[in-house]
């Protein structure tokens, strides 16, 4: 397991599509939980593309290389993911990047992992307008709105939402999650947030205990 797990991992460090499909399927073949090798394989990958370009080693074009490698490999391990759905009453997310930022990735993988986990969720894409994230929400009559981002001049974007939903008296309705590369759990808070994610794991986990203690 673990030479396939590495495999998906230098699969997007070398941004190659096509060694990156080729582990996934190896993957399912090996048995291998989707979500093991999305956190154990893919996001190993990409956590060092990202540190790796921190530190100027590589360049933006490296990272979208390796961007495209990382979806190529969740195009054949979606499918198996979303298999494993819970079969209970599904509750709705609309999840978008916030405006002034294009990046997606994060917020594709927290998309994924919470349809695998049973959620029904409106991926409104990227660079979407405060007001579509409401608008969106009020349509579908979501129980939680998720706002990502990885460029810090956009988290302003965020409290801004969060006091939007407060002038219409709609604060109340929705849980708001946020997470992203510059996005701490003390700056979420310090907004008002409900809930934060470091990553898809926590971001799912923390939806669920949201859910519950909305519930009771």
């Amino acid at each position: 397991m673990e030479e396939i797990l590495n495999g998906l991992a230098d699969a997007v460090i070398k941004g190659d599509e096509e060694k990156a499909k080729e582990m996934a399927k190896k993957a399912i073949e090996a048995n291998i939980d989707p979500l093991i090798a999305i956190n154990n394989g893919l996001m190993k990958g990409m956590q060092k593309v990202s540190e790796d370009f921190n530190k100027l080693i590589i360049y933006l074009p490296d990272v979208m290389m390796a961007a495209e490698a990382m979806k190529a490999a969740l195009s054949i391990l979606e499918p198996k993911i979303l298999e494993k759905k819970v079969k209970e009453e599904k509750k709705k997310v609309v999840i978008g990047t916030i405006q002034g930022d294009i990046h997606d990735i994060g917020k594709n993988i927290v998309a994924l992992l919470l349809k695998a986990n049973g959620f029904e969720v409106y991926d409104l894409g990227r660079d979407v307008p405060v007001d579509e994230f409401i608008r969106k929400a009020e349509e579908v009559n979501a129980d939680i709105i998720a706002v990502s981002t990885l460029l810090s001049t956009s988290m302003p974007y965020m409290e801004d939402l969060i006091n939007l939903l407060k002038e219409r008296g709609l604060r109340e309705k929705y849980i708001v999650m946020v997470g992203g590369g510059p996005v701490t759990r003390e700056w979420a808070m310090s907004i008002g947030a409900d809930g934060y994610g470091e990553d898809g794991e926590e971001a799912v986990r923390v939806a669920k205990e949201l859910i519950k203690v909305k519930k009771k």
